[in-house]
């Protein structure tokens, strides 16, 4: 309570302190989060229209490593703004709420998949120097705190520091992303989860998939925060 008083907790959404005290969020500003909700792309977990095929257009046309993956928020103003306060403005207390809503209504499909570990996305030294942390690790250790599953994020390093994403196509992300991750042998034969904040046109989580795999990784799944519709 002292804690509380002398340092209010900031809304993800608004950035005002929370009301009422005690909340990790304002109960109107979570209303204005959209929490992803089926039906659902069988692979990569995106929203789909009723009575389209069990796949989005992004993972009909692109294979995918990963066996598949779940998200709790779809990628809107709200949510964008949230994530990137936590990255580039320091707000790493936002995720806070996050790994505590994705255990509540995520908990159970990530339960499900089996995982031996989870693994966050790896930022380049370079850029966690700069930054200070890297936002998936804390999202992993949070989450892998509420659901019981450890955390290792030494299976997985970022060898090559990439050009931003931002303004690329999906093959121009992944060919961007070739041989900028390398994984560690220790994951052979594990179920891995993979943590990140952001899914768009899954570029980042495929290459990762890629190198855990070709390390001997049994399978590879994955949860995000946020979710986008790709390009």
């Amino acid at each position: 309570m002292l804690l509380d008083a002398l340092y209010p907790r900031r809304c993800p959404v608004c950035g005002d302190i929370v009301m009422p005290r005690g909340m990790l969020i304002c109960p109107p500003c979570e209303r204005r989060l959209s929490f992803v909700k089926p039906p659902l792309c069988m692979k990569c977990g995106k929203e789909i229209v009723i009575g389209e095929t069990e796949y989005c257009p992004d993972c009909t046309r692109h294979r995918r490593s990963f066996s598949y993956g779940v998200s709790l928020l779809n990628y809107t103003e709200e949510a964008a703004g949230s994530m990137a306060a936590v990255k580039y403005k320091n707000k790493r207390e936002y995720l806070d709420y996050f790994a505590g809503a994705a255990a509540e209504r995520c908990g159970r499909e990530v339960l499900r998949m089996g995982a031996d570990c989870i693994v966050p996305v790896p930022i380049h030294s370079s850029r966690r120097k700069m930054r200070g942390f890297n936002q998936a690790e804390l999202l992993a250790e949070k989450l892998g705190d509420k659901l019981g599953i450890p955390v290792c994020p030494e299976f997985l390093r970022r060898i090559k520091n990439t050009e931003p994403q931002k303004e690329l196509g999906p093959s121009e992300r992944l060919h961007n992303l070739e041989k900028a991750f390398e994984a560690d042998a220790g994951c052979r034969g594990m179920n891995i989860l993979l943590a990140d904040d952001i899914y768009t046109t899954g570029s980042t989580i495929e290459a990762c998939s890629r190198a855990l795999k070709k390390a001997g990784a049994k399978n590879v799944y994955f949860f995000t925060v946020c979710i986008g519709q790709g390009r």
